[in-house]
């Protein structure tokens, strides 16, 4: 339900939607969600002084019920 939300807040802000995916993976410290946007929608995603991406993370964690969920934000072309 998580990489749901957060693929469809990124292709609502991005300028190559097709590009984007999010994946989940679990690591010690809890849950983590990858997001690859086009190297062209990096700054979009970040957005000025990370502002945007720091918004993301505050609406994952509050439809999380309140637990921090860790999210990258990579190149489509690093793999």
């Amino acid at each position: 339900m998580l990489e749901e939300a957060l693929g469809h807040l990124v292709r609502g802000i991005v300028d190559h939607p097709e590009d984007v995916t999010v994946s989940e993976r679990s690591q010690r410290r809890g849950q983590c969600l990858d997001v690859r946007v086009n190297p062209d929608d990096m700054g979009r995603v970040i957005g000025r002084a990370g502002r945007t991406a720091s918004a993301l993370r505050s609406v994952i964690t509050a439809l999380n019920d309140g637990r921090g969920v860790r999210i990258d934000f990579l190149d489509a072309a690093e793999r």
